[in-house]
């Protein structure tokens, strides 16, 4: 089982840079989460409690009510407030039965200080991310 999360685990980009050692020490840290279909995971304007990579099935973005996007498999979500320590961006709501990886927020910078990729490939996310809204403001 835990080879199967390693492999898992290294076909998300997010992780794909660390070695199976790397990734046996998060999943240490880590918990898998399954949930319903409607489920609320994440409420916008809430704080942080972890930072979640969704194994299977899909989960809808919301700011402000609106759907900004679908997320599945290998997307991820939790991170902004983890971070900067401000409340949630968006809330998260299973759209299928979903089953996720979650790092507890104590876990998380540490997780960042002692994997510097892992801080590059969120920066590029973030990267990503802000250009699809600008794209959407500007539309």
């Amino acid at each position: 089982m835990a080879d199967d999360m390693i492999a898992t685990l290294r076909a998300v980009p997010l992780f794909s840079s660390l070695s199976d050692k790397d990734l046996r020490a998060i999943l240490e840290i880590s918990k898998e989460v399954s949930l319903e279909a409607g489920h609320r995971i994440v409420e916008q304007d809430q704080s942080a409690v972890g930072f979640h990579l969704i194994l299977e099935g899909q989960a809808d973005i919301e700011v402000n009510g609106r759907n900004v996007a679908t997320f599945g498999p290998g997307d991820y979500f939790g991170e902004v407030s983890l971070i900067d320590g401000k409340p949630r961006t968006a809330s998260v709501t299973a759209t299928t039965a979903l089953h996720t990886l979650v790092i507890p927020s104590w876990s998380f910078n540490g997780l960042l200080d002692r994997y510097p990729a892992i801080a590059k490939e969120l920066l590029l996310m973030f990267c990503a991310r802000l250009r699809t809204v600008e794209a959407l403001i500007t539309a």
